[in-house]
């Protein structure tokens, strides 16, 4: 294979697992916004701190590497990216920035208006960030970021159908990867309550999540009807498929409690409509530019996959290690 879809490659493997993680943990925010008052929410909210609190910073790690390697590996594209749509992409640094920082002060916060100043910035800034990166996806989808420095619209690429239905879907399946997460986490801590609360909301949030699915198909055949038609009946089908029969058979596990294995499927669901994505795309990610013409030199990516690999043999590791290390039932954490 040649060294620009290689790259191309572990990239997408990068932002797949940015939406899985860091996705949740922006989950978590949403339903922290919608927990309740202080005193009705205050269990939910400690179990979604407790879920994610050991994790949400390593998380990033993945957004790092994405934009690094975008950076790298095809420059051209991150600099026609960054520079048509650095209005939704300062917004959400800003809202990731805010967020980290509300999150930790409102752990050390001890009077309830500051816990609530703070709480309300987090929630917000949880919907926020990923609507904002959803728009950037649907601009990036839909074909409105032409190759050169800032030659798109600077409102429009963001702001239209498929990137605000991108945005809507984004924010969407944050919420629903994060109640599948934490119904297995409130299983694990022994809180049946909080277990069945959020398995009602995972249903609830799955059914959204497939309606917006299916109104975001309808918006690609008026807005982008090429990435459609590959989505519909080219090579990215199969993918768009699996998304669909795993999303349905979440639904089935989670409404029969199997909450280890309904992860699996509700990752396979937003692996394959992402990858289904890429696929549909390939091999331009900007109009009229192949990925190989994109492409820094092969010197350039070689170095850059070696150093991967390296890296790689640390990183996956302790990321490894860190994940299991928290998701331990409690009579085998010691």
């Amino acid at each position: 294979m040649p060294l620009p879809e290689i790259m191309l490659a572990v990239l997408w493997l990068g932002l797949t697992a940015y939406v899985l993680f860091g996705g949740a943990d922006f989950g978590g925010g949403i339903w922290d916004l919608l927990a309740g008052g202080a005193k009705a929410g205050q269990r939910q909210r400690a179990l979604i701190e407790h879920s994610i609190g050991p994790v949400w910073e390593a998380n990033h790690v993945w957004l790092i590497f994405v934009i690094v390697l975008t950076w790298t590996g095809i420059p051209s594209v991150f600099a026609a990216v960054a520079s048509t749509l650095y209005i939704p992409l300062t917004l959400a640094a800003l809202g990731i920035i805010g967020r980290g920082a509300a999150f930790a002060f409102r752990k050390v916060s001890t009077e309830l208006w500051q816990r609530r100043l703070f709480g309300a910035a987090f929630a917000f800034s949880s919907v926020a960030t990923p609507f904002f990166l959803g728009t950037v996806a649907g601009a990036i989808a839909s074909g409105r970021v032409p190759p050169g420095i800032a030659k798109g619209d600077l409102v429009g690429s963001w702001l239209n159908p498929t990137s605000v239905i991108a945005g809507a879907l984004a924010v969407g399946t944050a919420a629903y990867l994060a109640c599948v997460y934490l119904t297995r986490d409130a299983q694990r801590e022994g809180h049946a309550d909080l277990v069945e609360a959020f398995r009602r909301r995972a249903l609830g949030c799955g059914v959204v999540v497939g309606v917006l699915s299916a109104a975001g198909l309808l918006v690609l055949w008026a807005d982008s009807p090429r990435l459609f038609t590959e989505l519909t009946s080219g090579r990215a089908l199969p993918l768009l498929l699996l998304s669909v029969l795993a999303g349905l058979a979440s639904l089935v596990l989670m409404w029969r409690r199997a909450y280890v294995a309904v992860r699996i499927t509700a990752a396979l669901a937003v692996t394959g409509l992402l990858w289904g994505w890429g696929v549909g795309q390939y091999p331009a990610p900007l109009p009229g530019v192949p990925v190989d013409e994109a492409a820094a030199t092969d010197s350039v990516l070689a170095a850059s996959l070696g150093a991967l690999a390296v890296g790689a043999l640390l990183l996956l590791p302790s990321l490894w290690w860190l994940y299991a290390t928290f998701q331990r039932d409690r009579g085998t954490s010691s």
